[in-house]
């Protein structure tokens, strides 16, 4: 019995059958022949150069979306997946540049960390969220369910990826504010999930953003309670009914709930997961607070989420309990208290001085009730006013590096971490100066 020989087609894919087409464009995109952002053929174009149903090509390139080897962008066609780096925090700022880009929280108002500290390894199956970081996630959990559960990650990006991928499958829909973190776009991109996003305004998520998204199909959100990271907004506890509201009679939604600056934020948490959600998440992680190195963080969560989240992690790839003393040692000891308390009052301080700074001189921000950054819009390209501003020393990060939208509107995030009276006059007359810094509505 003679062999089949795979039909030599122009576009080098060939394959008779769903899995061989699909088999042949994975082993392409191996080589190089067809590289990032390289356009696949159409359905009905292969179908006609392969002999095949258009079907048998549609369920090959479905299998390949699901995978993450391609993106459909609708008429546009379907294109292999660019694999992008994972957007963070910090900077290095070029020499005489004054950096407002870092989102870095101020090193003078970290606490400090013990120079020595007992260790004694812990070997497989010993290990143990440390007693001090239970301890303080509990003092600040006292509004959740009796039924919630604690698991300890390496941060917060990591526990929101954690979850994502515990929960739901490629193709899944997640709605995410907009514009959001940096590094939350990256996070669903590289796990194959579809942004939704959802308009944000002084009070977190609106209601009608988060309505639609739901409509949409979402099998997740993710929503940040305070110090909105990049545009400073916190959930009123009158936006948190509203929000509870809406979510109420969508239980297979996951809702993660990213509390990020907790420790030191200035406004208080109010919680916009719905009493009888079944699914659900709160993040807090100690990188603002402590510094980004300690990078813990604590999920509290629905028993079953811990239960995924377990099983996902392992005892073989537990958060570092040399780690986790470092950072129940800090939480610990009694000067932390009163440095928290003095990075919150400081924080605060210096976004009113920018804050105050732009409105003297007619340029409208976001009101920015905590966190580290103000968010400034804009009347044109946002990169004529990143680089006007360069020129004049200042580095700030556009908008566009925040949105989960295709065409974002312009925008730019300054961080005030470390701002000054004087550095917040001037950085508002630089601004001013540019055309798109002036008084706008």
């Amino acid at each position: 019995m003679r062999a089949t020989v795979p039909r030599v087609t122009l576009s080098g894919i060939s394959g008779a059958s769903a899995g061989a087409i699909a088999a042949s464009v994975r082993e392409s995109i191996d080589r190089g022949a067809l590289p990032p952002g390289a356009l696949l053929p159409t359905v009905r174009a292969l179908a006609q150069e392969l002999g095949v149903n258009r079907n048998t090509v549609a369920a090959a390139y479905s299998s390949l979306a699901a995978a993450g080897a391609v993106e459909t962008h609708g008429r546009a066609g379907t294109v292999v997946r660019h694999r992008r780096p994972l957007a963070g925090e910090g900077t290095r700022a070029p020499s005489g540049l004054v950096d407002l880009a870092s989102g870095n929280p101020d090193r003078a108002l970290l606490p400090a960390v013990p120079a020595r500290l007992a260790y004694e390894p812990p070997l497989y199956g010993e290990t143990e969220p440390d007693g001090r970081v239970v301890a303080w996630a509990r003092s600040a959990a006292a509004d959740l369910p009796a039924s919630a559960s604690l698991v300890v990650t390496a941060g917060a990006i990591d526990a929101i990826e954690r979850l994502l991928t515990a929960h739901l499958l490629r193709g899944d829909a997640v709605g995410l504010e907009d514009p959001c973190f940096l590094s939350s776009v990256g996070v669903l991109h590289a796990n194959g999930f579809a942004a939704v996003p959802m308009a944000v305004d002084a009070e977190g998520v609106t209601p009608a953003a988060l309505a639609a998204a739901l409509d949409a199909g979402v099998r997740a959100v993710v929503l940040t309670p305070r110090a909105h990271n990049p545009t400073g907004a916190s959930i009123t506890p009158a936006r948190a009914v509203a929000l509870r509201e809406v979510l109420a009679p969508r239980p297979g939604v996951l809702v993660i709930e990213d509390d990020h600056f907790a420790a030191v934020a200035a406004t208080s948490y109010a919680r916009a997961t719905p009493a009888t959600a079944p699914r659900w998440a709160l993040v807090r992680t100690m990188s603002k607070s402590l510094g980004p190195d300690l990078r813990v963080a604590v999920v509290h969560c629905d028993p079953d989420t811990r239960d995924r989240l377990d099983a996902r992690l392992g005892r073989a790839v537990w958060v570092s309990t040399l780690l986790q003393g470092v950072v129940g040692h800090v939480l610990a000891a009694p000067a932390t208290p009163v440095r928290l308390g003095e990075a919150r009052d400081r924080y605060a301080e210096r976004r009113r001085l920018l804050l105050m700074a732009l409105a003297a001189r007619g340029v409208r921000a976001a009101p920015a009730a905590d966190g580290l950054n103000v968010w400034i819009p804009l009347r044109t390209d946002e990169s004529e006013v990143v680089g006007g501003l360069r020129e004049r020393g200042w580095l700030v990060r556009p908008g566009a590096a925040f949105s989960a939208a295709p065409r974002p509107a312009p925008a730019i995030r300054v961080t005030t971490a470390t701002m000054t009276a004087a550095r917040a006059r001037a950085f508002a007359a630089d601004l001013a100066g540019l055309p798109a810094g002036e008084e706008h509505t």
